[in-house]
Order: C-alpha cells, then structure tokens, then sequence
C-alpha cells in the first residue's frame, strides 16, 4: 500500500507518522499552509546539492511552534506521497526543494496550491505534484491511480515533461511561430512575450544570471545530461554573481567546520565554471568580505532594459520588472536548459492590474505597499499565483526606479511570475544616471485599453501608513498603528536586494541624521546593520557624506551581499528569543536566524533601532518631542 505523509498543523501527527502511524486525509486534520523552500531546505543544507539532500527534506518544517522532522526522518518512513495545504512551496526559487523530497523518495507531492516556482522546479526534475486531493482516498484504501489522473490539472507542456521525466529529457514540438500575436488589445507583459516566442511554449531570453549557490548544481547537472565539454548558446549574455556567501565567516549558522567548508566548495565550483566557460562574473571584493553587488540590484543597475526578458536562478529576479521589462525566477534545471538553447518556457499567463492611485503620504514607501498588497484577502487567497502583477497608476508613476523595484522584486512574496512597471522618462533617467545611457522606450512599450486582466486591484495611496509583517509570513502584515503591544528590539537590519538599493539610504539617512542632529544613537541592547545592494550605491553614500552620520549613531555598515535576508551574515539572530525587525523581503521560519523576524520599511527599521522597540519615524518624533 503506498505510504502517505501528511505535513499536519499538529505536530503531534507528524510526529506520530514519523514513528510509524498512518493517517487518513479525515484523521489528519487541518494541513499546514505556505509552506516555504525555506522550510523544505533551510539555508544550511544547500550547501549540498546531490542525493544527500534527502536527508534534509523538510528538516525546517514548522507546526504549533515545533519543527518535528528531524534530518533523514522523512526518508525513513519511507512515504512516497506528501501531503500539504494552500500555497505549498512558498518562497526561494531553490530546486534543492523538491530535489530533497525525490531524494527522501518522495514521486508525489499533493497540495490544494502551488508557488509557480516550486512546481516548475519538480516539472524539471520529474516529480509529479497534483491538487488531485480527492485521489488520496483511493491510495488509503490500497487502490492505483494512473499517471494521467494527477496529471488532469496540468497544461499540455508540463504533462509532456512529467511523462518524459524531466526537462533535460524532454523534446519540445519544433513547430515555429510567428514573431507576433494576432491584433487586439494586449498586455505590455505579452507583448514583450510575443518578441521573444520562438516555439509553442519557449521563448528568447535577453540575459541569463546564476548566482554561487545555485551555479554548482547547475553544472553538475549540465556535465551528468550533455558532458563536461557541452557548450553554452550565446555565453555572452550569461552573467554570474557571487553574491550569497561573502560573509559566511560571520553567519553564526556557518561557523561549523562542515558548513564553512561548504560554502568554501559552493564558491570554488561557481569559480571554476565562470572562468571555463568565459562567463561575465561579479565576484568578491578584495579584502575577503562583501562582493561587487546582490544580482538583482547590479542587473537593475547594469543590464535589464525596457522591453527586455531577464531570467535568473533566484524568486527575486521580479526586481528588475521595475524597468518595464519580463524577469522571472527559475530553477537549475531549467537554466542548464537556457544556457545550452538561450530559450525558457513560457505559457500562456494571465495578468493582475494593481491601480495605485494617489501619492503615499510622508513616512510611507513602497515597502509599505507591497506590506498592504500582501494583506489583502485576495492575494492571501492567492489570486496572484503564477500571475503578472502589472503596477500602474498616478501613485506608482510617481515612485522613483527604486521604490518601483520594491513592488516588483516582491511580486515572488505575492505568489506571482513577475511584475511590471511600464517604462516611462524615470525609466530613462536611471538609466541615463547609474549607466550614462539613453533608454530606449518604443511606441508599444505599454498596455494596450482593452487589455484583459483576471483581476484588478485599486490602492488609495493616500491611506497606506507604515506597515509591518509578524513573524512567520511577509503576509501577516498589519498597519503599525494598529498594534498596540510593540515588541522590544534586539536586532535592526536594513540591506538586502529589497533595501539596499539608494532610495533605501535615502530613508534610513533621512531617519539617523534626525537623530545624530538630537543626540540620539541605536537603543541599548539592539544592533543596526546597514548593508549596501551593490559598490555604487556605497560609492554614492560616501558622495553624499552620510557614513559618518550612520557611524554616529552606531550603525555598523556592511559591504554588498545578501547577508542576513538568506542567513548569511551579521544581522541574522542567533538564538529564538531574540527579535528582529528587518527591512528584507520574507520572514518565513528560520529564513533569517531562529528569531523572530517583523518585516518593516526602511525608515521604520531605522526608526525602531534608535528606539528599541517597533516604531514609525513619526512616532520616534512624536515621543522625542513629548516632555518627559
């Protein structure tokens, strides 16, 4: 009889599965829900990326407070069906997910819903997910279900891939199309799409990034289906970025012996590839800490244009949507797929229109937004999943290409493919200012009256305050004003892809040199890093002479990497109790240390540090002006 695992929101019934007991559907109660990458795979274990993942699957799951897999104890029960809620999957692009649940020997995986990402990634490897769950009934009875019965839910190209086994075994129909869809009203989203088609299902990818955790993997699989020797289609738009692990020598996570000299391996083989196959690399800097810049932030900075389709192995790639072009996330598999066609999938997509109306008020920011979107039921209901999230509106034009980037980076915490700015003359002048370029937006460079949307969203900006987002879920936000227990804080970070591009400084100076000017320094018993997206935002933090001021007030100022949002650096906590409030894009369990991780905007993180506890800057003022 096939065995089934159900990833309940009691621990006491996975626990009790894990030591032999069977549960049916009915016994097993309520599943969890969101369960992210980050949970499947946590951050220590993709240091491996081979077979030895099984014994990880699901070692950072997390039910009633407790994480009761233990390593290899997944494998053990040797279940071949696993079970979960809503949104399964959520999260980081990492194939490592379902490459340690096919390792654990796991053939399928059923939920009510899917991430994008986590499903396309099993696709790839060949491991059947299905929201199939009145199938499971049959299995607990001792019945078979054919392969096409958990395939009913599926387009035609992924069932094609399932039944191949996988991507890089699979043959995709060779008939061409055109360049150009038929007239009427389209998208800016397809029409971009439409330029880049080349066959049913597949399209042309401008620039194909890869950063070190993800670059080992990728050539591991690329030598195991087509040799050491195989060669990559057009190289010179694939870029590599070091940008993950450059201050693992401070990640308390990775101060065991077996973990540094993993990270030490990840490095090496991300080396060794760029440098085989001649591939633009943005690595380390001199000295042995920070690197040249997070990839998102250097592609937005660098390389994305208007018009253009960006894929890289990260859920954030989104980020440079701000520039009124398609990036998306995808996972090792399919960028081995990339590198030796230039091509990725890309089915028929359906469209969000968000409609900001309105300018945010003083103190509030595109951080604050996203925090609101995220709250929203249709988006918790997951409306977004798989979907374009198109911004638009009087309050989205009025944002600069950073604040822009903000929405669009965290369109992977809203459950989409991406996220789209319609380019416009800001476009042009960040592109003019960090690349000494001119852009060039075309006449089609946008979406067409008509087009059709699956669902429109309308945002008075005017009423979105400081938000932030408990611990657990970047969902679980609330408007600041609204809580009335504020948590004391132990640890204060602003950084990250998300926040540590020049609008984020922007925020976090105005806040610290408020408070230099008075006196004021980071609250005693809490930290504050400050962690730089790329060098040229550092660079252009010295132009404007605000280190000082950051130093002033006790910041400690870290150099370009990802750091603390991946668990990779200072700014991580390091034990439960402590509390984190964060400028980054996620906090999912354990994503950033075993604390608890508030997520905020930049200016409330700054404003919290110099306080101690969760506050907006305006109410850092208020009490700083109230006597006593």
């Amino acid at each position: 009889m096939t065995r089934i695992f159900y990833l309940c929101a009691d621990p006491a019934l996975v626990r009790a599965q894990i030591s032999g007991e069977r549960l049916t559907r009915a016994r097993a109660g309520p599943l969890r829900d969101d369960i992210s990458t980050d949970e499947i795979t946590p951050i220590g274990s993709l240091v491996h990326f081979d077979a030895t993942l099984g014994r990880h699957a699901h070692t950072g799951f997390a039910a009633g407070g407790e994480r009761p897999i233990g390593r290899d104890a997944l494998r053990q029960t040797g279940a071949e069906v696993l079970v979960g809620g809503r949104r399964y999957g959520k999260g980081s692009s990492r194939e490592h997910s379902p490459l340690a649940e096919l390792s654990a020997g796991i053939r399928i995986v059923v939920a009510e819903s899917f991430e994008r990402i986590y499903r396309q990634n099993a696709d790839n490897l060949g491991l059947l997910t299905s929201t199939r769950m009145d199938l499971l009934e049959r299995l607990e009875s001792g019945g078979a279900v054919r392969e096409d019965e958990w395939l009913a839910d599926r387009d035609a190209q992924a069932a094609d891939i399932l039944r191949a086994g996988g991507l890089l075994r699979w043959r995709p129909a060779t008939a061409s199309v055109p360049p150009h869809r038929p007239s009427g009203p389209r998208t800016l989203f397809q029409k971009i799409v439409d330029r880049h088609r080349t066959s049913a299902g597949l399209v042309r990818a401008d620039w194909r990034f890869v950063h070190e955790y993800y670059t080992g993997m990728c050539a591991h699989l690329l030598a195991s289906s087509h040799g050491e020797d195989a060669a990559l289609k057009d190289p010179g738009s694939i870029i590599c970025f070091e940008d993950h692990l450059s201050y693992a020598h401070r990640s308390a996570l990775h101060a065991g012996a077996d973990m540094i000299l993993g990270a030490r391996r990840l490095s090496a083989a991300h080396r060794e590839f760029a440098a085989r196959h001649g591939l633009i690399d943005h690595g380390p800097l001199a000295g042995g800490e920070g690197s040249q810049g997070i990839s998102h932030a250097v592609m937005a900075e660098r390389y994305a244009c208007p018009g253009g389709l960006v894929v890289g192995t990260d859920s954030h790639t989104p980020h440079s949507g701000a520039l009124g072009c398609v990036a998306f996330g995808i996972g090792s598999t399919e960028m081995v797929y990339a590198w030796l066609t230039g091509e990725v999938r890309m089915g028929e997509t359906e469209s969000l229109r968000i409609e900001v109306e309105g300018q945010l008020p003083e103190g509030s920011s595109a951080k604050d937004l996203v925090l609101h979107l995220l709250a929203r039921p249709e988006v918790r209901q997951g409306a977004g999943l798989g979907r374009v999230f198109e911004f638009c509106g009087s309050g989205v034009r009025a944002l600069c290409t950073d604040e822009r980037a903000t929405l669009t980076n965290m369109t992977a915490e809203l459950g989409g493919l991406t996220g789209i700015v319609e380019p416009d003359e800001e476009t042009r002048r960040f592109i003019r200012e960090r690349r000494g370029e001119e852009a060039s937006i075309e006449p089609w460079m946008h979406s067409d009256p008509g087009a059709a949307y699956a669902l429109t969203l309308k945002v008075d900006a005017a009423t979105v305050s400081p938000w932030v987002a408990r611990p657990g879920d970047p969902g679980r936000g609330l408007p600041l004003d609204e809580l009335e227990s504020r948590p004391g804080i132990d640890i204060a970070y602003g950084g990250s892809c998300t926040a540590g591009k020049r609008e984020d400084f922007v925020q976090y100076h105005a806040v610290l040199a408020w408070a230099a000017a008075r006196g004021l320094r980071v609250a005693a018993g809490c930290e504050l890093f400050l962690q730089f997206g790329t060098t040229e935002v550092r660079d252009w933090c010295e132009a404007q002479g605000w280190m000082e001021i950051f130093r002033s007030v006790g910041a400690e100022l870290l150099l370009p990497a990802c750091g603390a949002c991946a668990n990779c650096g200072p700014g991580a906590s390091t034990r439960a109790d402590q509390v984190t409030v964060s400028a980054i894009n996620r906090n999912f369990p354990g994503r950033s240390g075993p604390g608890q991780v508030w997520l905020a905007s930049p200016a409330t993180v700054a404003a919290s540090a110099i306080a101690g506890r969760l506050v907006s800057f305006a109410e850092l003022r208020t009490a700083a002006a109230t006597p006593g």
